[in-house]
């Protein structure tokens, strides 16, 4: 529980405070941003690296799980790990994911990505200050949401071997839907978090929110990309 006694004339403090948080929880957020934008970059301006990466399937792959596991060892460990720990495990995890993305310059035209990206942007800003100012509980909505992306997972896994192109384009559209419901529960819940957290566990829980919310922007990013991506001749 946070160590503040707050009475009804403290709530002006309780909300500096709250600010404060999300004020780290997207300065973390924006900085893993760009340091995937500089790892892709770093790919995209060394063929040598490019050829590695995408000529072989092996090393693709393990980039891959690697991002996956690295995930899930953040989020299991975090408890253990120290606030500058849990940073710099959030932000290699991010570096691997620059590498990742990388590809889809090779693929998408820049101007398609900008715009995508653009678009993307609007859309997080937009639901995440709903999800900060509405007074609504999106506890159930989010629960749901969550729900649906395990479904996500599984159509994706089928279509891997069906390799229907309109159950690829069904599955964009529901993706976008998805990541734009997480967005808003994600800051709801942390802002709920940050009211019961106290000035020693600040900085933790901001990685944990800015990973929760990098995550949001990246996938709503690809599943728009899909739909305002265009491919090069």
């Amino acid at each position: 529980m946070n160590n503040f006694n707050y009475g009804s004339g403290d709530q002006q403090s309780l909300d500096v405070y709250v600010s404060q948080v999300m004020r780290q929880v997207f300065t973390k957020m924006f900085l893993a941003m760009v340091i995937t934008a500089l790892s892709a970059y770093m790919v995209l301006s060394v063929p040598a690296m490019a050829a590695f990466i995408f000529s072989n399937p092996m090393v693709y792959w393990g980039l891959l799980i690697g991002e996956i596991v690295m995930v899930i060892a953040l989020s299991a460990a975090l408890n253990k790990l120290s606030n500058v720990g849990a940073t710099l495990l959030f932000y290699a995890y991010s570096v691997l994911n620059g590498l990742t993305l990388s590809c889809i310059v090779l693929v998408y035209t820049s101007a398609s990505i900008a715009l995508t990206f653009a678009i993307a942007a609007g859309v997080f800003a937009t639901m995440a200050i709903y999800g900060y100012v509405t007074k609504n509980d999106l506890t159930k909505f989010g629960s749901f949401m969550t729900m649906a992306l395990f479904g996500l997972i599984i159509c994706i896994v089928v279509n891997m071997f069906m390799h229907s192109s309109t159950m690829e384009w069904i599955i964009s559209f529901v993706g976008v839907v998805i990541f734009i419901g997480l967005t808003a529960w994600d800051v709801q819940k942390i802002k709920r978090m940050a009211m019961m957290t106290d000035y020693s566990n600040a900085g933790k829980l901001a990685t944990i929110g800015a990973l929760s919310l990098y995550l949001d922007f990246i996938n709503l990013f690809l599943y728009l990309l899909r739909f305002f991506g265009s491919n090069r001749d």
